[in-house]
Order: structure tokens, then sequence, then C-alpha cells
């Protein structure tokens, strides 16, 4: 996307905010592959360039796609791609933003729009998605009956958290987490990456990062697949869920370094030289490993460390004295809620998540993560 490289090194601050807005809304469909068209291409810079309005951009998009026919081609892909590009740009232009699940809620809608019928609605089903960067396997998304909790939970998290006087390291890691589990509960059925992706710039702008960088516009597939891997643990391959290419992704973004972000290093077992292509697809179910041969896992020393002190059902409370933790921030973050979000440890009462009584256990996974890591 060179044709706004030069819009981005624009005099005027007000040339460069619409740039940013249109080449990231455009950057971000790659996550589907989807490819906007030469039109919409046109009609943003003529936004940028002050000609027409956001307004008037997206009354000209919408009636170029009415005028267009089936025999043209595929235009509902294409459509697609120029209607939600429109909607980022509009969204990212606003300086609004409320810190909560309505508003990541609200996003989902505005982005699709006249796209999908259950725009700015929760999914009701539960899901599974092949993925490229997996070979074929999928992530465990956030169950269905459960998603309203689970965002409710994760952002009470974050915004107990206080970014100061942590160091630049501990500040990405934290973004990372939370960026990262924001995306698995996944609330939506389709559009998550995108609205994950939008919902966390205009975060991060509330915490006074400038993010008005192109890291998001020429990354966004690599940002998808980081993702990916900060959420897939695999006992029997050896495979732990990580943040570190999703950390290098936003090292990038916010710090201005140049780490090389190239999808193929995610690849589980090593890239085979197989088209490096947006094309995960949802299935029925989850691929589950035919072998019963567990290796020994590479754990961090947090997971070990729990899992180890986990002999019974046992309260929070039993866990942090067991573990000699006092913090209980650092202690949800760092050791129980990845734990529970590998499905290492489960709740007694997952249906009452907040009850007074809540105790947690091993599962027949962390088991075996224990015993394997133990051997």
């Amino acid at each position: 996307m060179t044709e706004f490289d030069e819009y981005l090194r624009a005099k005027e601050p007000d040339t460069r905010e619409k740039a940013y807005a249109w080449k990231t809304a455009i950057g971000l469909q790659k996550v589907d592959g989807l490819t906007p068209s030469e039109y919409l291409v046109t009609t943003a810079k003529r936004n940028i360039e002050g000609e027409i309005s956001l307004a008037e951009s997206r009354e000209l998009v919408t009636s170029y796609h009415k005028a267009k026919t089936v025999a043209e081609g595929d235009s509902s892909r294409t459509m697609e791609a120029d209607l939600v590009s429109q909607h980022i740009a509009e969204v990212l232009s606003e300086p609004s933003f409320t810190f909560s699940p309505a508003e990541l809620v609200s996003i989902h809608r505005r982005l699709f729009e006249g796209v999908f019928k259950f725009a700015g609605k929760i999914r009701d089903y539960d899901i599974a998605k092949s993925e490229w960067v997996l070979k074929g396997d999928t992530v465990h998304y956030g169950a269905a009956y459960r998603l309203i909790d689970t965002l409710a939970f994760d952002f009470e998290q974050e915004r107990g958290f206080s970014y100061v006087g942590i160091s630049n390291d501990e500040t990405i890691r934290h973004i990372a987490r939370f960026t990262s589990n924001l995306w698995q509960i996944h609330a939506f059925g389709e559009g998550n990456t995108r609205t994950t992706g939008v919902f966390v710039i205009k975060y991060l702008r509330t915490l006074g990062f400038d993010v008005h960088n192109d890291v998001f516009a020429e990354n966004a597939w690599y940002f998808r697949n980081a993702l990916v891997r900060a959420n897939y643990t695999n006992v029997p391959k050896g495979i732990e869920e990580t943040t570190e290419y999703l950390e290098l992704f936003f090292r990038n973004l916010l710090l201005g370094e140049q780490n090389e972000l190239m999808s193929r290093y995610l690849v589980i077992g090593g890239w085979t030289g197989d088209a490096c292509t947006p094309t995960s697809t949802p299935t029925s179910k989850a691929a589950t490993p035919t072998s019963n041969t567990v290796p020994k896992l590479a754990l961090s020393d947090t997971m070990k460390r729990i899992l180890s002190a986990l002999d019974r059902e046992m309260t929070r409370g039993q866990i942090m004295t067991k573990l000699q933790l006092k913090d209980r921030s650092s202690f949800l973050e760092f050791y129980l809620s990845p734990a529970l979000r590998i499905g290492f440890i489960e709740m007694t009462q997952p249906d009452s998540p907040r009850s007074p009584t809540q105790k947690y256990r091993l599962t027949t996974k962390g088991l075996a993560a224990k015993e394997s890591a133990s051997a």
C-alpha cells in the first residue's frame, strides 16, 4: 500500500491522521484474505486530500456496490473489504472510546453493518478453525455459554492493572497478553481479529501511546498468526502457548523497533514452503492428536509451579499460600488465568466464576502436562 506512504509523510497532522486510518483499515482486510477495490483506494485518497468527507466517501462506496452486478465477479468479498475498510477508517478517526465489553460489541456492529446479519451480536454457538500456522489444528476458543462472563472477567482484570512504574518489557508483555486473551474469547461469529485490532488501537491511544505508524497495516496477517500462537497448546506435541511473537509486533508498534515479522517463523514444526495465505476456515471440531506418546513439555516456570501446587481441589487463597505469593494481581495474570486458558486447570463451579466457594483443580490435560514436566 505504498500509495498511502506519501500522505503518512505529510507535514499536516490531519493528512497523516487520515492516511493512517485508511492504510490501517485496508491493511486489516488481509487477515481474511480480502483485497479492497481500486475504487475504494481512489475514494480513500480523495478523503485524505480533503476533497470529500468520510460521510461522502461512505455514500460513494455504498452506491458503487449497489450498482455492481453479480456478473462482474465475486463482488461479495470485495464489497466486504470495501465497506469494512470504510467503517474502520471512520471508527479510527473518532476520538471517543470507552473501555468496556459494550464498546467491543459496538465496534463489531459498526465495522460489519451491512455486511453480516449478526453484526454486533455475541455468538451463541461454539467454533473451531483450521489454522495454516497450526498445520490444520485449531485454537480452543471461548465456550459460547460463558462468553459474556469471560469478557467481563478480562475487562475487570485489565481495569485493575496499573502500567505506572513498570518497564517497557513488562508493559509490552502485559498488552500482548490482554490482547491475546481478548481475541481468544472470540466473542463474534466472524470478524474478531479486525474488531480486536481496532479496539486495541483505540485503547492504546487512551493509555497515551502514539499509534500512528503502519505496523498494523503492513503486518495484519502476522498479527493474526501471532494471536493464534499465543493461544495454542498441544501437550503431545510439546507445544505451549507463547506471546513472544505478539510481543515483537507490539515492540515494533509502540517502541519503534524493527523486529522481523514473518508468519512462516510461527508455523509449528517449522515452515515447509507451503503457501502463506489467510485461508483458515471454520470446522465442526478441533483436530485431535493421534499419538499416545507424551514428550517432555517445555513449560514456563510459572506454569510448572501452579501445576505442582495443585494436588487437590483448592481455593485461590490456598494456591497462593502454597506458592508463597501475596500479590493477587500477579497471581491472576501470570499463574491462574494462563492455566485456565490453556485448559490445564478448571473451576469446580464454572457457571458461577465469582462464587466465594470457588475452587480449582487439574484437568486431564493438566495432569498429563504435570507428569510430562516432571518426567
